[in-house]
């Protein structure tokens, strides 16, 4: 078995390696507005919830050139930010909405996603996205080396919409509906239509 010290790796080595290796990963299709109004749309894979009473997420958002993204720097300044669920109808604008645009470009106009409203944040939401998670920020963590930082951004959400033919009894969500997307390594991704049912046991 290779054994490797991350130390001894490169940025992009270690990069490659925790995605290749923690898979498959939830992708937040993170939606933000920046304080002059602009709207922004994109992908994130350091993703998932933490808690369930609050109800918190994690999303881990790096940086361009040493600098936050405009998702980062949107957030910092707002407070604010919707995650967006992806499924497979709308898996190409996703990877459409990754592109490196300005930060004075919407990736809504640029993608063709339509956004609505949210009840309690600002940010728009993603019409086209089954669920979608209001979130206000609980709290940023700015780790990592100066030269290339990541925001660990956690956010409480505060109002959840989800299609009515998804949602069943007791909080529920229907996976086979659901047809959610999952991140794994290089440029692969993974559908999650190949599910198994295993009862935890009861001591």
């Amino acid at each position: 078995m290779l054994t490797l010290d991350p130390g001894s790796l490169s940025h992009r080595e270690r990069y490659f390696l925790l995605i290749g290796s923690i898979v498959p990963r939830p992708i937040a299709f993170v939606s933000t507005v920046s304080g002059n109004g602009t709207t922004n749309v994109a992908p994130f894979s350091y993703f998932n919830g933490i808690s369930s009473t609050p109800p918190l997420l994690s999303v881990a958002i790096g940086s361009r050139d040493g600098n936050p993204k405009d998702s980062w720097r949107n957030i910092e300044e707002t407070g604010e930010f919707v995650v967006n669920i992806v499924h497979e109808g709308i898996f190409e604008k996703m990877v459409a909405a990754s592109a490196d645009f300005p930060p004075d470009i919407s990736e809504f106009d640029e993608t063709g996603l339509t956004p609505v409203p949210s009840e309690r944040v600002t940010p728009p939401r993603v019409k086209e996205s089954p669920i979608q998670l209001e979130c206000v920020l609980h709290k940023l963590v700015k780790l990592g080396d100066p030269a290339t930082p990541t925001a660990l951004v956690i956010g409480e959400i505060v109002l959840a919409h989800v299609r009515n033919e998804l949602y069943l009894e007791h909080g529920h969500i229907d996976p086979e509906g659901l047809r959610a997307i999952g991140r794994m390594g290089r440029q692969d991704y993974v559908r999650t239509r190949d599910r198994f049912e295993r009862k935890r046991p009861r001591s």
